[in-house]
């Protein structure tokens, strides 16, 4: 996969990410108030990183000859592309003698936040193609 292809899919994927978590923003901030509602959060780029992490040294490490699909594998890639987003619940905290966690000045500063990642995100996508675009002028 060449960078180019490897970038725009990297892109689309975080925009799905991002979307994911305004959406989960959003719920949090509809249930500011229901008794012992917990928060969520989306966890995705510390798995990218892992799989990422592990494609770099699958080509630093040691490889082993395995004869058997049963044998344990090493240093195999974790493809970036099985990194799917997660909805992480918060149970741990409890922010409100109603048993709720969700902080609604924090929840409307992450969705503000979203929006203008979610705008810069964009902004690049249209920049890749743009380069392509003259690229292929010339």
């Amino acid at each position: 996969m060449n960078s180019f292809t490897r970038a725009i899919d990297l892109m689309q994927r975080e925009m799905d990410v991002t979307s994911l978590r305004y959406q989960v923003s959003a719920n949090n901030l509809a249930n500011s108030e229901v008794p012992n509602f917990k928060r969520s959060d989306v966890n995705f780029e510390s798995e990218l990183k892992r799989a990422f992490e592990s494609e770099k040294n699958a080509k630093n490490g040691l490889k082993l000859t395995t004869t058997d699909p049963r044998h344990i594998q090493i240093n195999t890639p974790y493809d970036y592309r099985d990194v799917q987003p997660r909805r992480v619940v918060d149970y741990t905290t409890t922010a409100k003698a109603n048993g709720n966690n969700v902080d609604a000045e924090m929840e409307a500063n992450n969705i503000l936040q979203i929006q203008m990642q979610y705008r810069m995100l964009t902004q690049l996508t249209s920049f890749e193609f743009g380069q392509l675009n003259t690229a292929m002028k010339k």
